[in-house]
């Protein structure tokens, strides 16, 4: 029966082409713009590590001094150094990693190799286990590299075709600031959206090119990007020393399980009290720990115009629907004597109704390959803004499967009251005005 209503579908069509074709042309339009902004919207609020992001923490401590303190106000977002070496120290999580952005000067000791400045991040050795960063040479290095201030550096595919060309990395020398490091490991492509182990930088921001031990970098002196908080007197410190009171390092955990949370709140609540107590910490405990998830949705990483956006495409869906459904109406009223005459003969009030919806689909999923062409030429257009996340709007292969199915989906909704109107057409009265 449905090839039967799909033909029946298609002389509908060819008898009436220019109303079936503003019918796809209208659901294309509400479709290809609810599309581009989901589309959007699904790049930027998506979950960057589904798999595990119950189990990964943000880890926040009150460290700053009593000036302008007003209880339970959200603490700095960032530790200072002595917090990040000391908890860094302890390991009670499965995995912990202090660390911070910051542009470095790479080169190598060949004259033909220009100097090129990179992004780069200064980190801790379980980084790359615990975001997954993906190796396609090598390894990272380890805890014990971290003690021993090891000059290893870990580069992106991309750097390592820059200063090496074809060859193998791994094993060679580059000079970063004038100090040469030791190319332990060379990263494939990877960008996690957002970045949000750093917002500080840009939540869309491209992943780093170029990974040195934070103990290592900071013996050389290399500084760091983004924010700093400083509070008191650092008494000639500079802001990265063990005891200047300056927050700067981005501190994240990765627990066994989410459940393992509250013990490890409790065990960052006993150390704020103990630091309290040793005349460090002036303000009572304020911890926050906070997952992936919670850590973005703080941290307002959602641009509020792309959320506006799509719900203004949603509103502009709904309007082409409504017309969808008034077109519909217009066509079924135009075959009222065709309806009668197969009422006449036998066609059942549920067949005339399965027909029209069989007819609405169809419709729709013409209009969702035209919206999925304006959704493409959509999608082209906000690549060419200057947006920060302007080159991450691409469509997947699950938008493009929701485009089609949305498409069905409205145009059957569409099509709903007209197949029930096609439906309750007296045959009697439609045989005789033929």
């Amino acid at each position: 029966m449905l090839l039967y209503y799909l033909d029946l579908a298609r002389r509908s069509v060819r008898n009436a082409r220019a109303l079936s074709l503003l019918m796809v042309l209208t659901l294309g339009l509400g479709i290809g713009a609810c599309m581009t902004t989901i589309t959007v919207f699904h790049v930027l609020a998506g979950d960057p590590i589904p798999h595990k992001s119950a189990r990964l923490f943000d880890v926040q401590l009150d460290a700053s001094d009593l000036v302008g303190y007003r209880p339970g106000e959200e603490p700095t977002f960032q530790l200072t150094r002595f917090d990040a070496d000391t908890l860094l120290r302890e390991r009670r999580a499965l995995r912990q990693v202090a660390m911070s952005g910051t542009f470095l000067p790479v080169r190598t000791d060949s004259p033909d190799v220009k100097p090129v400045y990179e992004r780069s991040r200064i980190t801790s050795a379980d980084f790359f286990a615990m975001f997954e960063a993906p190796f396609l040479r090598g390894t990272g290095w380890t805890a014990a590299d971290d003690e021993s201030r090891a000059r290893v550096a870990v580069i992106s595919r991309k750097l390592g075709q820059r200063l090496f060309g074809g060859a193998d990395p791994v094993g060679r020398e580059i000079l970063v600031r004038g100090e040469s490091l030791r190319v332990v490991g060379v990263l494939a492509d990877w960008r996690p959206v957002p970045h949000y182990f750093d917002t500080t930088l840009g939540a869309y921001a491209p992943a780093a090119d170029l990974y040195l031990p934070l103990a290592t970098a900071l013996s050389f002196g290399f500084g760091t990007a983004g924010n700093m908080d400083c509070w008191g007197n650092s008494r000639g410190q500079g802001p990265r020393e063990p005891g200047s009171p300056c927050a700067w390092a981005q501190y994240w955990v990765e627990l066994a399980s989410a459940a393992d949370a509250p013990a490890f709140r409790d065990y960052l609540v006993q150390y704020s009290e103990a630091q309290r107590q040793a005349g460090r910490f002036e303000r009572p405990p304020n911890v926050r720990l906070r997952n992936v998830v919670d850590h973005l949705v703080h941290r307002e990483v959602l641009p509020g115009d792309v959320r506006l956006q799509m719900w203004l495409a949603f509103g502009f869906l709904l309007v082409c629907l409504v017309n969808t459904v008034g077109l519909l109406l217009a066509k079924s009223l135009r075959r009222s004597g065709e309806i009668g005459v197969r009422r006449a003969l036998g066609a059942t009030r549920g067949a005339i109704f399965r027909q029209f919806l069989v007819e609405a689909g169809a419709l729709g999923l013409a209009g969702g390959l035209l919206g999925l062409a304006l959704s493409a030429i959509g999608l082209w257009l906000v690549r060419q803004t200057p947006a920060p996340y302007a080159a991450l709007a691409q469509m997947d292969w699950t938008m493009l499967g929701l485009t089609l199915a949305l498409a069905l989906a409205a145009s059957l909704l569409a099509g709903l009251l007209p197949a029930w109107h096609a439906a309750r057409v007296a045959p009697a009265q439609q045989l005789k005005t033929q």
